[in-house]
């Protein structure tokens, strides 16, 4: 960050869109509102996607791939998570474009019918046994559709609470966005901790359907919320400027860009770095983790289940700390202590799983938890809200973080599983981890630290 752009964030920080709006009575309902709303939305988001990483890792083999030794099944089971990871790109760039210019309202309402109908409709699918191969056909599908709304409903309640926040405390509110998906992932370890606690046969027959089905609930929760939502402060100001804009280039000249490719895109692939160092270790943590224990190693499936209900758990006083972190010492020196810690877990992880012993299994997924899905993450919300102008934020940073999910998250799961298939140890998948860390730890050495910028500036943070 230049610094132009650090003592012109510090001047407008009491003349904020976000802070004169919270001066008023109806500017502070609006601002819990929208922060209720965002939290019900991530939460429903990230409650599909833990709901699909378990079921990917404990049942989907047997349901879906009944045929397939274990490990191709546990393959086969995480080549359909990484569809969902495809589609969110697509979404990215579709509704990103939509809340760049008709606002962030109209997408969230339209992402949250969207994520809701597919996942609800998972439940519905006939096994294999019944109608064959078009029972995964339908499981890549509804998945394909539940990425594309996913891929914007997670930047979408990013932006719309950074926008919202307060400028002094915009790390811990937005941060607010990181106790949603925690709360999506405690909903999905609870609902799961009931269901596999039937008998087998229950538990393939129909037992399964219920976490998917019961989703519902949550989202009509958020739906009825959002239909009442007021447009962000940040993106009101935008419209009248844009208004202003449009008058004087009625007698202006147009004015052409003349920065290089990489000024005009630093933004976006530092975005990309950032995310790469956090999504794919948080996958690997609570998505591939969870099925190597359950599956390979043979440990109950209650154990690794019990680890990611204890770290959702411990996540509402982490994310909140890391959120307050950011705020205190800034965004780069945070992200960047994650980074490390992360780039020094996968080895001695890896190698205490294979104890099989449930209080060490137990307590070694969840510090992994901790460290990526939850206090990473808590940073991230505000650094990318702020990396990005006004103009493209929506757009830019929902694509450069469904981007960085392709390259880490989406198909990490994936990746292991074919690497443990290949050389039947976990070493390659360490490797793996500790690379993806130090591509996030390497980036924020060319990352700008934007706390306290005015979310209205134009340009983007570099």
């Amino acid at each position: 960050m230049t610094a132009h752009h650090s003592v012109k964030g510090a001047s407008t920080r009491l003349h904020s869109a976000a802070d004169e709006r919270l001066a008023t009575s109806s500017g502070r309902k609006d601002f819990w509102r929208a922060t209720l709303s965002c939290w019900l939305g991530t939460a429903m988001e990230y409650a599909d996607f833990a709901l699909y990483g378990l079921a990917a890792g404990i049942i989907f083999g047997d349901v879906f791939f009944p045929q397939a030794t274990p490990a191709m099944a546990l393959l086969s089971s995480f080549a359909t998570w990484s569809v969902g990871f495809i589609a969110r790109p697509i979404g990215a760039v579709l509704f990103g474009w939509i809340g760049d210019r008709k606002g962030r309202k109209v997408v969230m309402v339209i992402t949250i019918i969207l994520m809701g109908a597919s996942t609800t409709l998972i439940g519905f699918i006939p096994s294999y046994a019944t109608i064959g191969v078009w029972a995964p056909a339908c499981l890549v599908l509804l998945r394909f559709t539940q990425g594309l709304g996913a891929g914007a409903e997670l930047s979408g309640g990013t932006v719309m609470l950074g926008e919202y926040a307060p400028v002094e405390r915009r790390g811990l509110v937005s941060s607010v966005i990181a106790l949603g998906s925690n709360s999506g992932t405690l909903l999905a370890a609870l609902v799961w901790l009931a269901v596999v606690q039937m008998d087998q046969q229950s538990l393939l027959a129909w037992g399964w359907r219920i976490p998917f089905l019961s989703s519902v609930l949550i989202a009509l929760a958020a739906l009825w919320i959002r239909r009442h939502l007021r447009e962000t402060p940040v993106f009101e100001r935008r419209k009248q400027e844009l208004e202003a804009e449009r008058a004087e280039a009625r007698h202006a000249p147009a004015v052409t860009d003349t920065r290089g490719f990489w000024t005009r895109t630093r933004a976006f692939w530092t975005m990309v770095g950032l995310r790469i160092g956090e999504n794919g270790p948080s996958y690997l943590a609570q998505g591939f983790m969870v099925g190597y224990v359950a599956k390979v190693l043979m440990v109950d499936k209650s154990v690794p289940t019990t680890a990611v209900f204890i770290a959702s758990v411990l996540g509402f006083a982490v994310i909140p700390l890391a959120g307050w972190l950011s705020d205190r010492f800034g965004r780069r020196i945070t992200y960047r202590g994650f980074c490390l810690l992360l780039m020094f877990y996968a080895w001695p992880a890896f190698s205490l799983l294979d104890s099989r012993e449930p209080m060490i299994v137990i307590p070694v997924i969840v510090v992994g938890m901790a460290l990526a899905s939850l206090g990473i993450y808590g940073v991230q919300a505000a650094w990318g809200v702020e990396m990005f102008g006004v103009r493209h934020r929506y757009t830019k940073m929902a694509v450069a973080k469904e981007l960085g999910s392709i390259l880490s998250g989406g198909t990490a799961p994936l990746l292991a599983a074919a690497m443990l298939s290949w050389s039947g140890h976990w070493w390659p998948i360490a490797v793996y981890f500790s690379a993806m860390a130090a591509i996030g730890f390497l980036t924020t050495f060319v990352a700008p630290e934007t706390r306290g910028r005015d979310l209205n500036l134009p340009e983007d943070a570099i």
